[in-house]
């Protein structure tokens, strides 16, 4: 059983303006990453998704990559 990064990094909030963080979630061509290639918990995941939603919304981060 292999840590994800948020347990590891003790983060207990995902916020959607830490693009760095929220960037280890999405693949090359900006899709979303699963919850079996993450290793995240279905709420850790969820909290994920809505921060990248988020910070798409807020033009922080690209909707697709080139």
């Amino acid at each position: 059983m292999s840590d994800n990064i948020l347990t590891q990094n003790d983060i207990r909030r995902v916020d959607y303006k830490d693009v760095d963080l929220l960037a280890q979630f999405v693949n090359a061509h900006g899709r979303l990453v699963g919850r079996k290639r993450s290793g995240l918990t279905a709420k850790q995941q969820r909290a994920v998704e809505a921060a990248i939603k988020r910070a798409r919304y807020m033009a922080l981060m690209p909707y697709i990559q080139k």
